[in-house]
């Protein structure tokens, strides 16, 4: 057993991490650092799945929440749903061949472009006006799960909010319709991740038990708020999410340059 603290710390830090991924996403940017600063004798794989087991949960509550609050094309979650799964789980065999850290520079270049875009255009993300019906409609968004899906099985972090602005810029969705969108998404893709780390063990259950509760409480506020605040509200945390996902990444490239 880890002492008292140790709980208190991660617990409060599911909790934060449930309310920002029940917004925008990226709740994994402030968990798996948590957890490899506390806990640096857990191997990579036991931080990935500790943190999976905690968020599936939170992602689940979050995605009720706005289904019921905002509504979903269910239509569209579930095909974009299987195309993220699928890819996630080809990028994880895609990353044992090629290293990350090879394409990190220029994704890092990418991101900075999309917040300074965001940052810049005001009304993004402000109206729901969609770009694409019928048919084209389920097969771009199928496009995007497949390119978010294979993203997050190849370098991880930040998942959530790439998806979140690739519904708003190609979708033509507004902040809070893509946020409803992503939750749902993202749980199922998390959902048949999480099943090969249960299936190998790697899940650290004494931790991950508290954590998921905490996840699922931030899951729940973070979903409301996102509702009762509205558009403009989920921008600026994305815009401060997405800053993470910079100094994140920047970090990794420095490292791999030294």
């Amino acid at each position: 057993m880890f002492e008292w603290w140790i709980y208190l710390v991660v617990c409060l830090g599911a909790l934060f991490a449930g309310f920002i991924d029940a917004v925008v996403g990226g709740g994994g940017l402030i968990q798996v650092p948590m957890l490899l600063i506390l806990f640096p004798g857990f191997s990579h794989v036991q931080v990935i799945a500790t943190n999976r087991f905690a968020s599936v949960s939170g992602t689940a509550v979050a995605a009720y929440q706005y289904i019921k609050l905002v509504g979903i094309d269910v239509t569209m979650a579930v095909v974009t749903g299987i195309a993220a799964a699928t890819a996630s789980f080809s990028g994880t065999f895609v990353m044992e061949m090629i290293s990350p850290e090879v394409f990190k520079p220029l994704l890092l270049f990418v991101i900075i472009i999309l917040a300074v875009y965001t940052f810049i255009k005001k009304d993004l993300g402000t109206v729901h006006e969609l770009k694409y019906s019928g048919k084209k409609f389920l097969v771009v968004c199928a496009a995007i799960g497949a390119v978010m899906g294979f993203y997050n099985g190849f370098i991880g972090p930040g998942t959530g909010s790439l998806l979140v602005f690739a519904f708003v810029s190609i979708a033509g969705m507004n902040f809070l319709k893509a946020s409803s969108a992503s939750k749902v998404i993202n749980a199922v893709a998390d959902t048949f991740s999480l099943i090969g780390f249960l299936m190998h063990g790697a899940v650290v259950f004494k931790l991950a038990l508290p954590m998921m509760a905490c996840n699922m409480l931030g899951g729940y506020i973070g979903s409301r708020m996102a509702v009762l605040r509205g558009n403009i509200f989920i921008r600026y945390v994305f815009l401060v999410v997405i800053t993470l996902l910079i100094l994140r990444l920047g970090r990794d490239v420095i490292i791999n340059w030294k």
